[in-house]
């Protein structure tokens, strides 16, 4: 199993990188009214919110099937790794831009767990497209 990642650290953020998206995808689809409530969000944005959590299910089972169940295991999986690591860059701009410069849906309840999270899975997913090029650019 950890040769299939090149060694444990790989492992340990591939399993840290996509739980952390499996559980804002479990907070925006099963739990969206505490997630509304967390950030001061109005509940006519609760569609939008499942929505951008169903993308973010899509990656999260994904991750699964390509780290643990596909034959192949990692090999020539770079489009996955790229995709996700694009999502997270453009989620952390985007999310930057709204609250450091538009300021559009700022709010009392408006942290920076919006502008963290994003940029710590943009590291995650950038170490892990570099740490495993061997086996996803196969």
């Amino acid at each position: 199993m950890i040769d299939k990642f090149n060694n444990i650290f790989y492992l340990i953020i591939f399993l840290v990188h996509f739980a952390g998206v499996g559980v804002y995808a479990y907070q925006t689809i099963a739990d969206t009214k505490r997630f509304m409530k967390k950030f001061g969000i109005d509940k006519s944005s609760a569609i939008m919110i499942r929505l951008a959590g169903a993308f973010m299910l899509a990656v999260f089972l994904m991750s699964i099937y390509v780290g643990f169940i596909r034959p192949g295991g990692l090999n020539a999986t770079w489009a996955f790794f790229n995709l996700v690591f694009l999502n997270n860059l453009c989620v952390f701009l985007c999310n930057f831009y709204s609250i450091k410069i538009n300021k559009t849906g700022v709010n009392k309840k408006t942290g920076m767990e919006p502008i963290y999270s994003p940029l710590a899975f943009t590291i995650m997913s950038g170490i892990l497209c570099y740490g495993l090029a061997n086996k996803i650019y196969v």
